[in-house]
C-alpha cells in the first residue's frame, strides 16, 4: 500500500510541478506535513543533497524520500511517479511530430 500511495503522492507532484526541480519543494513541504515521511529538516538536508548530486533537483529528491520511506523499491516507485506525468504527456506529442506529412520538394 505504501508504494501506491508514494507513486500517487509523487505522480501528483510531477504533474503539477512546472518549472523544474524547484518548482516540486512546495509540493514537498505540504508532503511533509501531510504524511509525517520526513521532517522540515529532512527537506533541508535533501535540498542541499540534490544540489550537489547529478541530476534533476525534483527527481533526486523523490528518490530520496521513497528509498527512506519504503526501501530501493521506494525509491524507484517514487522516482516513477515523478516522472510519468512527463512521459505521458511527451510520446503522444512526439509521435504526432514523428507522423506529421514533410513537403519534398
Amino acid at each position: 500500500m505504501i508504494y501506491l500511495r508514494l507513486f500517487y503522492e509523487f505522480f501528483k507532484i510531477g504533474l503539477f510541478s512546472i518549472g523544474g526541480g524547484a518548482a516540486t519543494i512546495p509540493f514537498l513541504e505540504e508532503l511533509s506535513e501531510k504524511t509525517n515521511w520526513f521532517t522540515k529538516l529532512d527537506l533541508a538536508n535533501m535540498i542541499a543533497v540534490s544540489e550537489s548530486t547529478p541530476g534533476a533537483i525534483g527527481v533526486n529528491m523523490s528518490t530520496y524520500v521513497g528509498y527512506t520511506t519504503a526501501g530501493v523499491f521506494g525509491g524507484i516507485v517514487a522516482t516513477l511517479g515523478l516522472v510519468a506525468p512527463s512521459i505521458i504527456v511527451i510520446i503522444p506529442v512526439s509521435y504526432t511530430h514523428l507522423t506529421l506529412p514533410t513537403n519534398s520538394r
